[in-house]
């Protein structure tokens, strides 16, 4: 068992592996499996698949799928509040606000920005304000989450790719294997999530489908 301290403390390990890969990023990614497989079984099925990938995977390799992954498409970026709002001026609150409440915290976003996804996330332990925090992850990181992981449907990611063709002249080619591999961080952070918050978190139809899917990709993992 853990408790509430134990909770925000995963998220906080779990931070790192949205950083820029490099070598000292596979050790921690081995932590983050073992953290997973002792609190979240479900989520380090999945995340074993991420973990596989880093550990084999050469650094260049890593870098380009990282950057075609966060990096060159916009709506997979990692700033929650340009996923759920655009250039919308709510968000530009939202960075103001966040903004603040890192600096109360004394929360170091080094050189991302308010509403990057590992700021928020080790910024989640370091609040007092139980509301606020409640909010952050009910209204901010969970549905943005979720709209990112629809964006690495294979369809999307295809026709997003057709775009970028037309408008330069080079493009960072798709891995068949490990191309879409940052999905699984995404799946494995959604199903912590539900776990930990069962009853904060408002599920629509389209992330129940969601849940379902990812318990069908466990189920055939252990038939395999």
């Amino acid at each position: 068992m853990y408790n509430d301290n134990d909770i925000y403390k995963g998220y906080d390990i779990y931070a790192d592996v949205f950083s820029y890969p490099n070598d000292s990023l596979k050790e921690k990614i081995e932590g983050v499996l073992h953290y997973l497989e002792t609190y979240y079984q479900d989520a380090a099925k999945l995340f074993s698949n991420f973990a596989s990938f880093a550990k084999s995977t050469d650094s260049k390799l890593w870098e380009e799928i990282y950057t075609r992954s966060f990096d060159v498409q916009a709506l997979t970026t990692l700033d929650l509040g340009y996923v759920l709002f655009g250039d919308d001026y709510k968000r530009g609150e939202l960075l103001v606000n966040l903004n603040n409440e890192h600096k109360k915290a004394d929360n170091s976003c080094g050189i991302e920005l308010s509403d990057h996804l590992p700021n928020v996330l080790r910024l989640l332990g370091k609040l007092d304000d139980e509301d606020l925090r409640s909010d952050i992850i009910s209204l901010i990181v969970y549905p943005a989450l979720v709209k990112i992981e629809y964006e690495f449907d294979s369809n999307h990611i295809e026709k997003k790719s057709k775009v970028y063709r037309k408008h330069h002249k080079t493009i960072i080619e798709k891995n068949e294997s490990y191309g879409l591999i940052y999905r699984h961080t995404i799946q494995a952070l959604l199903l912590m999530l539900q776990q930990d918050f069962p009853g904060l978190l408002s599920i629509s139809s389209g992330e129940k489908n969601f849940s379902n899917q990812i318990t069908k990709e466990l189920e055939i993992e252990k038939l395999g």
